[in-house]
Order: structure tokens, then sequence, then C-alpha cells
């Protein structure tokens, strides 16, 4: 499963740096991965629900929770990190269904051209996840798939959280020491 991350995380990293949304270093946001465990644990059961039907929807999400978490961080992390599941905290606003409009009006502030470029923007990174995890020939219900289905979830948080904190104005560059 290592090579299958890594695979997707050079994929999702090259596409997002080509679309201008991400800097060629990732950034290092130790609050926000902390987080993860937390997100995807209480994740699971609905992302997997959906994912028969809505795959994209399943997988996109998540990059709108790192998105969703890297501005909470940026903003009012003191409060926010004391919420004791972020996962609920979002879904529950406006439902699983809702939640990426939730993200982008409410939490993001988006309106017009970039909400919906954001929402292109998630779209293709979870079409291509999708594909590749298919391209994986995972049987399903398997252990396997769940793992697959878990490293595109972690990778999509990732990826959300750095284009946010790109937005956000934080830019990841080599220091010299």
């Amino acid at each position: 499963m290592q090579e299958f991350e890594n695979k997707l995380l050079k994929d999702l990293h090259q596409y997002l740096i080509a679309m201008g949304k991400v800097d060629e270093r990732m950034p290092e946001c130790p609050d926000v991965e902390d987080k993860w465990e937390q997100i995807v644990q209480s994740y699971i059961a609905d992302g997997i629900r959906e994912f028969a039907d809505y795959p994209t929807v399943s997988l996109g999400w998540m990059m709108y929770l790192g998105m969703a978490v890297a501005k909470f961080w940026d903003a009012e992390w003191e409060i926010y990190s004391k919420i004791e599941d972020l996962y609920l905290y979002i879904r529950d606003k406006r439902g699983y269904d809702c939640m990426d409009e939730y993200v982008r009006e409410e939490v993001l502030l988006l309106e017009g051209d970039d909400y919906a470029a954001l929402e292109k923007l998630v779209g293709e990174c979870a079409s291509r996840v999708h594909n590749a995890l298919l391209h994986q020939h995972l049987e399903p219900g398997t252990k396997e798939a769940f793992n697959g289905y878990v490293v595109c979830l972690h990778q999509l948080y990732l990826m959300g959280a750095a284009v946010q904190l790109k937005r956000m104005g934080y830019h990841m560059t080599k220091m010299d020491v």
C-alpha cells in the first residue's frame, strides 16, 4: 500500500502544482495532520456507505475536510482544536450531502467563480484518485480494498490542507540554514 500511497501523492501533487494550487514543497502543519486519525475514524462509516453509489463524493468530501481543518487552524485553532469530533461538527451543520457546500460557503467563505472553481478542482482530484484506486484491482470488501480506500482519503485530506494553506498565503520554500 505504501507504493500506492506514494503514487497518489506524486500524481495529486504534480496536478495541483500544474494548476498553481500548491507549492513544490508540501506544507508541514502538524496540528492539521494530527487531526487526521480522529477525522478518518469518524468519517469512515459515512464514506464507505456512500462509496458504492457516489465514489467521487465519498473521496472528495475528505479533501474539503482537509481544507476546513486548515482554515480552522489558521483562524481560531485554540477553539477548534478542542472540538471532540471535527468531522461530526462539520457534517452536522447541513448533513453529509451538503457538506461540500457548507465548507465552501461558511468555512472558506467562497462565492461565484471561486466557489465553482474549487468544486471543479475537488471533483477532478477525487476522480483522479478514484481512477487510481480502480486500477489497483482490489477485490471489493477485502482488507486490501479498505486499506486502499483509506490511503486515498489520507492523500485527499493532506492535499486539501495544502491547497487551503496556500490560499491563505502560506508558502512552503526551502530555507537555507
